[in-house]
């Protein structure tokens, strides 16, 4: 990649920004189209040094409904934590909170196996299912205001995962399962049925063809988190979010 070149200025700049704990503007900045953000997602993480070779072993995946392109990032490992969690550790710069279901691959997926997947039949390689909590945060000082692409490229404004308790993966209702999200003082967030997709394993065979796309296999064990049930709820410092799913369970952090 050629340092003129507009993806590898992108991944620097947002490389500068992780590093030095900053936001910066976009507007500089241009990208042609999702691939040339995916580009700046393997560049920055190339800079970063997050990954070791071969696919992440945690992403986020998502979409706001069925007919809409869904897209996905790999998720810095630093990043991810067990609940309880705590990030006083970590500096975030405007937070949103989502409210998610993750799941775990229970074997290796390989590129043909990822390949004749649909969405019928992408669930056999899941082995389990979590309560999760992504903070989400931005480089770009325009934060959701950014152009979506170089949202994209900033790993789809992640900040950080909290994972709950794993628990065996088993079909749902999920047109009927309750999810609260409770943010410090505020009203908790009550929502039934709300995940975008209508069920969070239909999205599984495009991201595996997605994170598989080089011609790496998934390992087993790698986590992917499947999109918000409230939405993005604003959260500060201090806060401490709780989030719970009837049926599946609970994670909880302190920002």
């Amino acid at each position: 990649m050629a340092e003129n070149d507009p993806t590898h200025a992108v991944a620097q700049a947002l490389a500068a920004a992780w590093q030095g704990g900053q936001t910066t503007s976009a507007q500089p900045w241009a990208l042609a189209d999702a691939a040339a953000a995916y580009a700046a997602q393997d560049a920055l993480a190339q800079a970063m040094g997050w990954f070791p070779p071969g696919p992440a072993r945690h992403w986020k995946s998502g979409g706001p409904n069925r007919q809409a392109v869904l897209t996905h990032a790999p998720l810095p490992p630093a990043g991810v934590r067990c609940s309880p969690a705590s990030y006083a550790d970590m500096l975030f710069h405007t937070i949103g909170i989502e409210a998610e279901i993750a799941l775990r691959l229970g074997q290796a997926v390989s590129p043909a196996q990822a390949a004749a997947l649909t969405p019928e039949t992408a669930g056999m390689f899941v082995d389990a299912m979590a309560v999760s909590i992504e903070i989400v945060d931005s480089r770009w000082a325009e934060g959701g205001a950014a152009p979506a692409l170089l949202r994209l490229a900033d790993l789809q404004s992640h900040g950080a995962l909290v994972l709950g308790e794993w628990l065996p993966y088993v079909a749902r209702d999920w047109a009927a399962q309750r999810c609260v999200a409770r943010i410090g003082q505020h009203e908790p967030v009550v929502r039934t049925g709300t995940h975008p997709l209508a069920d969070p394993v239909w999205l599984l065979h495009t991201w595996l063809q997605h994170a598989t796309r080089q011609g790496a296999t998934v390992a087993a064990g790698t986590v992917v988190t499947t999109g918000s049930w409230v939405g993005m709820l604003p959260a500060q410092r201090g806060d401490k979010v709780e989030v719970e799913f009837d049926g599946v369970g609970s994670a909880a952090v302190q920002l």
